[in-house]
């Protein structure tokens, strides 16, 4: 969790800090957090791909199951793909749009942000922290 915490808001977005950007390692392992989905507490990850920093649900869109065939490993062997480990379902790391395999439509985004060498992720209507 980087050492700066600071939350910003804007209308009914908020931006929740993330991660520090070293911890993103283009084509390496996720950062996962817990966000509430739609009412339901979920995870989320997020990944760095060519320089740019994604983040998704982590649920296949074939079936609602978690992706990560380790804990924080999405992507497959060739490292262009994120892969679901349990249904073999192969993602766009750019878009989580279904390129093969068994799904229905593609991953669900978590908007990012990045500045000031920390990762940001944004809230949305149905996307919310955990509040405790």
């Amino acid at each position: 969790m980087p050492d700066r915490i600071k939350y910003t808001m804007t209308e009914s977005v908020r931006t929740m800090p993330l991660c520090n950007s070293c911890d993103l390692v283009d084509r390496g392992n996720a950062v996962s957090f817990d966000v509430v989905y739609c009412g339901r507490v979920s995870r989320g990850f997020a990944i760095r791909f060519e320089g740019q920093v994604y983040a998704y649900l982590n649920q296949c869109a074939h079936v609602p199951m978690e992706m990560d065939y380790q804990p924080n490993r999405f992507f497959d062997s060739s490292g262009h793909w994120l892969m679901c480990a349990t249904h073999g379902a192969i993602y766009r790391p750019q878009t989580g749009e279904c390129r093969g395999g068994p799904c229905r439509g593609g991953l669900i985004k978590i908007a990012l942000t990045e500045h000031d060498d920390v990762v940001h992720w944004h809230t949305a209507s149905n996307l919310q922290p955990i509040e405790f």
